[in-house]
């Protein structure tokens, strides 16, 4: 992975703090988030099988929609798939960026819709 810039080099760097601590499983699994400049991305993972469980992201059809508005409609459907899963509890993995904005509004709709970490 070529880092860039000290902005990518930060985030490696708070990623690999973060992911040497937690770790996903089957019963609790770690729900990584991805955030490009246009999309977010949220996925359910088990770390010990190596395994996506479930996934979500903001595809548009043709709707225009806030980043941040879009950031909820995703944290809502994960939430719905977890379910459908069996999947009750996770683990939060922001994947090195802030708990901020479109990360902050995709973890608030998944827990008001019913996912607890």
């Amino acid at each position: 992975m070529a880092i860039k810039n000290r902005k990518q080099y930060r985030r490696s760097r708070i990623k690999m703090r973060i992911r040497k601590v937690i770790s996903g499983t089957a019963d609790r699994p770690r729900m990584s988030v991805f955030r490009s400049n246009k999309r977010i991305y949220v996925q359910l993972i088990d770390d010990l099988a190596g395994t996506t469980l479930a996934s979500a992201f903001s595809a548009t059809d043709g709707e225009k929609m806030a980043k941040i508005e879009s950031s909820k409609t995703v944290g809502k459907a994960i939430a719905e798939k977890a379910k459908e899963a069996g999947i009750e509890n996770v683990i939060f993995d922001r994947n090195g960026y802030l708990y901020h904005g479109r990360v902050k509004a995709l973890a608030e709709a998944a827990r008001e819709a019913g996912l607890k970490f």
